[in-house]
């Protein structure tokens, strides 16, 4: 799976670009505030419909337009197909295939991508949303509909806090609707639950042994999931919602009289051991890296597994963050068979021959020039 082409209009900084890149291994360079990390950016845009950085799509809007555009061709199971996505203050629009899809879940997975920036460094040690973000957005690429249920969930979980927040005003409150909205939440509840407990699943068989490769055999590193609910990985759905039906019963003036949904997916966390010590408390920062590259590795020996091919993989002035072994190992692991993307100031400082064989792009104020390597 490579992205052959990327044009952007109105997009950041960039008023009109068209750019061909190679199926390997692209660097893109440049001084900070330039452009290049705009870039990447666009490609993940285009894969998943959002931005990792921006709070609000119109961020992504060129600030004197009205709208922006990002158009790609895509090569995926021996097919060539466009993608698009259209930003304007009336919303977004996903193409694929020069059909606009009307639900998101049907666009996302068509590209698949894999991002590792340096704040995923902090995937270890961050708040537990950056955890739960990780792997939202990995199921949803193996599994579209998951980002529907999800998307479902929060709709369900806004307007039940809203409500239990009105419902702490009244002496005598109905709880009819309460009811209702708790039925809707715990059946997208259990279905997110299960699905992350059988990518969990996946995720471990990877990230164990490549972590474990990358310690030279002195680490172990074990996955566990941290829920709400008292239930078990081997649970199924029905499972599931019988343990939240319960919980919610019980927690029922807890929540009224807080304002808030103390329980469900969105408060639960990833924990991360190495020789059975927790590395977000215990670990050093060596290993919380390590934890976090395992991570990012996993995510695209799991995608191929799944999905039959490889994802784009996007490194986002992450190479200068990482010491020169676990730079080697990570460029090593690539090597030939993921097209990948690096932005970076400089490429003096890496060696390897991944990068010594790369195509470059230079980026200055949302220019770009381009110059063949090897």
């Amino acid at each position: 799976m490579y992205i052959n082409n990327l044009n952007l209009t109105y997009y950041r900084n960039y008023q009109d670009l068209s750019v061909t890149f190679d199926d390997r291994v692209n660097v893109i360079i440049g001084q900070n505030a330039q452009g290049k990390t705009n870039l990447m950016e666009a490609i993940y845009v285009l894969a998943f419909t959002k931005s990792y950085r921006a709070a609000k799509d119109k961020e992504l809007i060129q600030w004197d337009q009205n709208y922006a555009k990002i158009e790609g061709t895509v090569f995926k199971r021996q097919q060539q197909f466009p993608l698009e996505m259209q930003f304007s203050t009336k919303g977004k629009k996903a193409k694929l295939n020069h059909i606009e899809q009307q639900r998101l879940s049907d666009y996302i997975g068509a590209l698949n991508v894999v991002m590792f920036a340096p704040e995923d460094l902090y995937l270890v040690k961050g708040i537990p949303q950056v955890r739960r973000r990780f792997i939202d957005m990995e199921i949803g690429q193996i599994q579209p509909i998951y980002i529907y249920h999800l998307t479902q969930y929060q709709k369900v979980l806004k307007q039940r806090n809203y409500l239990l927040k009105s419902l702490q005003r009244e002496k005598s409150p109905d709880l009819t609707m309460l009811e209702v909205l708790t039925e809707q939440l715990i059946e997208h509840a259990s279905i997110i639950i299960e699905k992350r407990f059988i990518f969990l699943k996946l995720l471990r068989e990877w990230a164990e042994a490549i972590h474990h490769s990358i310690s030279q055999q002195r680490e172990e590193l074990t996955i566990g999931y941290h829920a709400t609910v008292e239930v078990l990985e081997s649970d199924d759905k029905e499972k599931i919602k019988i343990a939240y039906l319960d919980l919610f019963q019980k927690n029922r003036e807890k929540e009224i009289e807080r304002g808030t949904t103390l329980v469900g997916p969105h408060r639960d966390d990833l924990i991360f051991y190495v020789n059975g010590r927790d590395v977000q408390t215990y670990g050093s920062q060596g290993q919380q890296r390590t934890t976090a590259l395992a991570l990012k590795l996993a995510e695209i020996e799991l995608i191929k597994a799944e999905v039959g091919e490889y994802p784009i993989l996007l490194l986002d002035d992450v190479l200068s963050e990482l010491d020169q072994y676990r730079q080697s190992h990570l460029l090593h692991t690539i090597q030939g068979k993921v097209q990948t993307f690096v932005s970076t100031t400089s490429i003096s400082d890496i060696q390897h021959e991944t990068i010594q064989q790369a195509e470059l792009f230079f980026v200055e104020n949302g220019t770009i020039t381009q110059q063949k390597r090897g």
